[in-house]
């Protein structure tokens, strides 16, 4: 009976655990945005926010892991634009801290993130292991999602309405039309004809 309460009380104490080290916010700046993305959500699998800081690798960069996933050094390539995340993390005691992280969704062949490394959180003592992360398509489809650009130089509203296009083709043919009347209607030269 004691050993059983034990193991629900433990039970009970690892999801607390859990949710208080994933973040609670997500707010992405970059070339091309106006205004901050902002990634929210219940710390769940599949939930966009979970699914952003796990194709990321915020939590390897985080807390460490083991085995470790972060690499020390940039991966080769070209990288494409930087965009730059600030997480809201909730700590113990109402603590929350702010960890920032470089993304790259636009690298090939696929994402990658860098988190500096020693960012102080909770208050604790604690620093962020950081580093350099391969991340996976989840972490582009998800901020595309959440309004960036499907690729660099574009902007989620660089392309006109559908209506808009619409309307653009038909007026083309009313002019193109016009332009043909007035062309059939112009008259001809009469051919010259020789004196007999």
């Amino acid at each position: 009976m004691k050993r059983t309460l034990i193991v629900a009380l433990v039970a009970l104490a690892v999801p607390a655990v859990a949710a208080a080290k994933g973040p609670s916010k997500a707010e992405i700046s970059g070339p091309g945005l106006g205004k901050p993305l902002v990634v929210t959500g219940a710390e769940a699998p599949g939930t966009p926010l979970m699914t952003l800081a796990e194709s990321t690798g915020f939590f390897p960069a985080v807390y460490g892991q083991s085995p470790d996933p972060m690499l020390d050094s940039r991966p080769k390539g070209t990288l494409g634009p930087k965009y730059s995340v600030v997480y809201r993390l909730p700590g113990p005691n109402s603590t929350v801290s702010t960890i920032r992280q470089d993304l790259y969704p636009y690298a090939k062949p696929f994402p990658v993130s860098y988190m500096k490394p020693g960012q102080r959180f909770w208050d604790r003592g604690q620093e962020t292991r950081g580093g350099w992360f391969l991340g996976d398509p989840r972490m582009k489809s998800t901020l595309v999602h959440a309004g960036l650009p499907v690729s660099p130089g574009s902007s989620p509203s660089s392309s006109p309405p559908w209506w808009l296009i619409g309307l653009g083709t038909g007026l083309g043919f009313v002019v193109l039309a016009v332009i043909l009347f007035f062309l059939r209607r112009r008259p001809r030269p009469l051919a010259a004809t020789e004196p007999a």
